[in-house]
């Protein structure tokens, strides 16, 4: 992200693309029941919280930046 810069990169949103997508088709393929679980950006945010913990914080695989691209306000 460029500094002063208030808008993701085409790169960057698709990075956020990926993660949402990713954790979804997780959720999807993880759930023993034949009921559909639809889109739920509040569940999916819920768990990549849990796996930028994971990533980030605990096991300082990469920056919180290039995990989940955000604008820093």
């Amino acid at each position: 992200m460029n500094a002063g810069s208030n808008e993701l990169s085409d790169q960057q949103l698709d990075r956020q693309d990926f993660v949402d997508n990713a954790i979804f088709r997780l959720i999807q393929s993880l759930h023993p029941s034949t009921t559909n679980i639809g889109w739920n950006i509040e569940m999916i945010g819920d768990i990549r919280d849990r796996l930028r913990k994971w990533i980030v914080d605990r096991n300082q695989l990469c920056s919180e930046q290039s995990f989940y691209p955000y604008i820093e306000e």
